[in-house]
């Protein structure tokens, strides 16, 4: 898969911060419970070995994980209020994925209460399982 390959649906990412502009360009995939979120990893987003960086993946499901459960909060009819936070957050490593391979960060909220959501995530590189992901999150 090249960088001209984008997967169907995938667009230029909506939120940009001072954390993840380094790391442009991020897209992703907004959809009816969940937004996805992707990238070719290149050289800023490996270490030393050409492997993508566990943080990476840390900070990416994170904020995948936060802007799905404000798309299911919305879903319920309830307002995210302004933002969310996140309480705590685990990764488990699978395996890896290389230099020039397509992560793909895929979010599902699990609970959305009335003042805490919580999401787990699957996080594949070229489709195949790298990490897996969860998240606490308060409403703020």
């Amino acid at each position: 898969m090249s960088e001209a390959q984008v997967p169907d649906g995938f667009e230029r990412h909506f939120r940009r911060s001072g954390l993840t502009d380094p790391w442009e360009p991020l897209y992703s995939r907004k959809l009816d419970d969940r937004v996805q979120m992707g990238l070719f990893l290149s050289e800023q987003h490996c270490n030393s070995r050409g492997l993508v960086h566990g943080g990476l993946i840390a900070a990416l499901a994170d904020n995948a994980m936060g802007l799905s459960c404000v798309v299911a909060l919305a879903a319920a009819g309830r307002d995210p209020g302004k933002g969310l936070v996140t309480v705590s957050l685990g990764t488990d490593y699978l395996g890896s994925a290389k230099l020039g391979a397509w992560l793909e960060i895929d979010p599902e909220p699990v609970k959305v209460g009335g003042s805490i959501c919580f999401a787990r995530a699957i996080i594949r590189g070229n489709e195949t399982p790298v990490a897996m992901a969860n998240a606490t999150f308060k409403i703020l």
